[in-house]
């Protein structure tokens, strides 16, 4: 936590937050356009940020995007909020809610976790692990192209569209999302209208890409593919991060979060 009070102490920094608050996903070149400031100047203060993981970056073609990282701003609320009255951290309840705002670019999450890329392999795959922290169950061969059943809360969900569509054990995984039932919605207390919405929007992806880093393995989850105004992009801006803690938890010391 040291690194990221130290990254978000300089204001420089804390304008480029700021910036990839309003617009996520940009290259160094926007970000230098937008700010006024030195391309060189800008490319060390994004080290700073990224090495404190409050930034992380994909590669889109030979673009390098950058991205806001909600994990050490959810650490920090979960070890100091419950601690100190609320309304003296509200510059950090304000731009941890920043972060999980609906927006147009991937909604992308970087964590690092104490385990193996093996073990976290099994964690996103093995019913008997998701079962554990996402309540959901997977049926698949995780080759690409295979067919996924996705089972929640007692039900079945089936559809043809449902399709792992990279697995490099240990290092790369990436699916479409489910179909959106009549039966998920009765079981996840999602009403008829919110249920319409989520089905006329086009059918998401989800990646994990799994690098070693000495004795933990960064994972980076992206969700993209979504419409403007997608309304499934606020709601798993505000699942995964939470669903996410819950596996590196159940990784680090064998139980899940509560609840």
């Amino acid at each position: 936590m040291d690194d990221v009070f130290k990254a978000l102490a300089d204001a420089s920094r804390r304008r480029l937050l700021d910036s990839l608050d309003e617009r996520d996903g940009q290259t160094l070149r926007e970000l230098c356009a937008g700010l006024s400031m030195a391309r060189q100047s800008v490319s060390k203060h994004l080290a700073v940020l990224e090495a404190a993981n409050l930034v992380t970056t994909m590669r889109r073609g030979r673009e390098k995007l950058h991205f806001l990282n909600a994990e050490p701003i959810q650490a920090i609320s979960e070890r100091w909020i419950s601690r100190y009255d609320r309304d003296r951290v509200l510059a950090l309840a304000d731009l941890k809610t920043a972060l999980e705002e609906d927006t147009v670019e991937p909604f992308v999450y970087t964590t690092y976790i104490r385990t193996t890329p093996d073990r976290l392999w099994q964690a996103l795959t093995d019913p008997a692990f998701t079962a554990r922290y996402w309540g959901v169950t997977f049926e698949s061969d995780w080759k690409p192209g295979a067919s996924m059943t996705w089972t929640e809360n007692g039900n079945t969900i089936l559809d043809a569209e449902q399709v792992v569509l990279e697995s490099d054990a240990g290092r790369r995984l990436s699916y479409t999302w489910h179909t959106f039932t009549p039966q998920w919605a009765a079981a996840a207390g999602v009403a008829d209208d919110l249920l319409a919405k989520l089905r006329d929007e086009p059918r998401s992806r989800v990646t994990f890409d799994l690098e070693p880093a000495g004795d933990t393995v960064k994972l980076t989850v992206t969700h993209d593919r979504f419409d403007p105004d997608s309304t499934l992009r606020t709601m798993i801006s505000q699942g995964w991060p939470a669903l996410l803690s819950s596996l590196k938890t159940l990784l680090e010391t064998g139980e899940p979060l509560a609840g």
